[in-house]
């Protein structure tokens, strides 16, 4: 198992009804693309991954769980974060976090 099963099933739940939403096996987790979009992510090491408007990087890093993500040691560009468990135990949490991620995908159109 490459990324947390039942993460992966809460974030189905938060997406259901959408539509256009395919999953995608990709960088040891799997991927939610929205409109061909990659959205959000459960990655390898159980964490939710969020795609997410640059410009308010710095205050969502404030919240619980959130991190900076890093790929191959390397810190990934602004518009990424990581959420651990910490950040998303609730369903409340991991709803507002999907919703976030997709408030930023509806911008950029």
């Amino acid at each position: 198992m490459a990324y947390d099963e039942q993460l992966a099933a809460r974030i189905r739940a938060a997406l259901a009804g959408r539509p256009s939403v395919r999953e995608v096996r990709m960088f040891g987790g799997l991927s939610f693309m929205v409109d061909e979009q990659l959205t959000v992510a459960a990655d390898s090491q159980g964490r939710l991954m969020v795609r997410c408007d640059p410009e308010r990087v710095d205050e969502l890093l404030e919240r619980p769980g959130a991190s900076w993500p890093e790929m191959r040691g390397k810190p990934m560009s602004r518009g990424w974060l990581v959420v651990d468990s910490a950040g998303t135990s609730s369903a409340g949490d991991l709803e507002w976090w999907v919703a976030q991620a997709l408030d930023h995908r509806a911008a950029r159109g």
